[in-house]
């Protein structure tokens, strides 16, 4: 079973800067595709980035250049440094993972979500 736990969310004003972790314990965390999810409110659950067990990494267009994913295997930690901060960024983020089988599946888990707000 593999579990994921999400800090770093808080208040920031505009133009600041956050960096979320995600730790992951159980299971093989090199091997997982690890991502990051927003929740707005009355919106639904939408990709922000994600990295793969190889280091490849996606954003949406919305925050590329100002959003960074990375992970730690030593630690089994995923990050996403969030800096240039914009209200509308305010969300839920959600860690995820997906984690393979060994029948060739995946399995997604997702960590309880942590809170960003963005506001003066």
């Amino acid at each position: 079973q593999v579990q994921l736990v999400e800090s770093g969310g808080g208040l920031v004003q505009p133009g600041g800067s956050l960096r979320l972790s995600c730790a992951a314990s159980g299971g093989i965390f090199s091997r997982y595709g690890m991502g990051w999810y927003s929740q707005a409110p009355g919106k639904q659950r939408e990709l922000v980035a994600v990295i793969t067990s190889g280091g490849t990494t996606n954003y949406a267009d919305s925050v590329k250049g100002r959003f960074t994913i990375s992970r730690d295997n030593a630690k089994n930690t995923v990050y996403l440094q969030m800096n240039s901060l914009k209200p509308e960024d305010t969300a839920v983020y959600y860690c995820h993972g997906n984690v393979p089988l060994v029948d060739g599946r995946t399995r997604s888990y997702w960590g309880q979500g942590t809170q960003v707000t963005v506001s003066s």
